[in-house]
């Protein structure tokens, strides 16, 4: 098995790409995903009535895409020890605001293409109806 080095400015950029696809669907499924509602909504109350600041914002963190992925991402540099540019702490630095911006983008992008699949049932479906009441009389 042979797995593309990381001792190369284009070994970290396809390792920075490729991490950034798993780091973007588990903060989507958790997010978004009905598997995660109940412990969601679970959150999404605690992070309205915690009396501490601290606790208001560790559970909303399970509420927003964008916060989560931050923590996914940590988990994902201690899993793989990935490092950008820099071969010490730096590096991780680096991986980690790398990591989230990439990941972060491909959640938009995700989103994005949602909304525009969206559009077009919405358009196919009124194109449908236009043809079928038309043939109809």
């Amino acid at each position: 098995m042979h797995i593309v080095p990381t001792d190369t400015i284009a070994g970290q950029i396809f390792w920075l790409l490729i991490l950034a696809i798993p780091i973007a669907t588990i903060s989507r499924t958790v997010v978004f995903e009905e598997i995660f509602r109940e412990p969601r909504e679970w959150c999404q109350e605690k992070s309205r009535t915690c009396r501490s600041l601290l606790a208001r914002k560790f559970f909303y963190l399970f509420t927003c895409e964008y916060c989560f992925s931050h923590y996914v991402t940590i988990f994902f540099l201690i899993l793989t020890r990935y490092k950008l540019l820099i071969d010490d702490w730096r590096g991780y630095v680096l991986a980690f605001f790398a990591l989230v911006l990439v990941a972060n983008s491909y959640l938009n992008l995700y989103s994005r293409l949602r909304v525009d699949i969206q559009q077009a049932k919405v358009e196919t479906k009124r194109v449908e109806k236009e043809v079928n009441d038309s043939a109809g009389k």
